[in-house]
């Protein structure tokens, strides 16, 4: 694949109709957010565990696999639709499935432990808002301001902790409206909040960007015709791509690929000339 002169910006569609841009919207953790860098080495250790305690398991090395795949899979989705998932595969081992929002409430428990430090450490000044999100996240975010765009953040972790999250990296006066998942998960999800921004909005498809590190948001900015920036971070690293992200971003229809925001001023300036 091509990329932009000089830089790490891999350009997947050079067709795009650029320089028309209007609204944004950006996924948090993983896309801005490095506090839940992770995550998922609670969420799988926790589904296999209650895995095997169902009578017909496969073995742990198996298990593990299988929970593996389904959780880089769903990267980006609700977390209550992994907690559905979860419930579904104790039923096929002839368990009985707690309700999803019960394994939530488990997993968040055990979440928040790896990552209360983090927090606290960020609400008393102990860790500054950069060392805990991608690199040039607020850049970025301030060169589309200056555009004149519209910025939005939608969540498939719950509104609550997106919000308290948010607001202690700093990252609320850049947007218009933040978002996360809700107990009544139905009344939420990346789709409805995109479709609302569009619709409302009165937005041809190259007027809307979508940044995110999950195929959910990349997806659904596609389905509107918009633009997509698939954000393949290397969260642990925090610098160069993940390569497991960056192929799953490109299946999902990617039209650029970065690895963080530090090139910002070359992606901007991309994104806004016109073709």
């Amino acid at each position: 694949m091509p990329y932009l002169n000089g830089t790490g910006i891999e350009i997947i569609r050079p067709d795009i109709q650029r320089g028309h841009i209007r609204y944004a919207l950006f996924d948090f953790d993983g896309t801005l957010s490095l506090i839940r860098e992770g995550w998922q080495q609670v969420m799988i250790p926790m589904m296999v565990e209650i895995l095997l305690q169902t009578p017909a398991h496969e073995s742990e090395a198996e298990l593990h696999a299988l929970v593996t795949e389904h959780v880089e899979q769903s990267t980006g989705i609700q977390t209550i639709y992994q907690m559905i998932r979860l419930g579904q595969e104790v039923a096929k081992r002839s368990g009985q499935p707690a309700d999803p929002l019960e394994y939530k409430r488990r997993y968040h428990h055990r979440l928040w432990e790896r990552i209360k430090e983090r927090v606290v450490a960020l609400k008393v000044g102990r860790a500054s808002p950069d060392e805990l999100m991608v690199p040039g996240s607020v850049a970025m975010l301030k060169a589309l301001r200056a555009r004149g765009l519209t910025c939005y953040l939608a969540s498939g972790t719950d509104e609550a902790y997106v919000l308290d999250e948010a607001t202690a990296l700093g990252l609320l006066p850049y947007f218009a409206g933040i978002y996360g998942a809700l107990d009544d998960y139905k009344r939420f999800s990346k789709r409805m909040v995109i479709d609302r921004i569009v619709q409302e909005n009165h937005l041809r498809g190259s007027e809307f960007v979508a940044f995110g590190d999950g195929y959910v948001e990349i997806e659904n900015a596609k389905a509107v015709g918009g633009i997509a920036v698939g954000v393949a971070s290397n969260e642990a690293a925090r610098s160069g791509i993940d390569a497991w992200k960056r192929h799953r971003l490109i299946q999902a229809g990617a039209d650029l690929i970065i690895p963080d925001f530090r090139e910002y001023e070359r992606l901007v300036a991309y994104l806004f000339a016109e073709n």
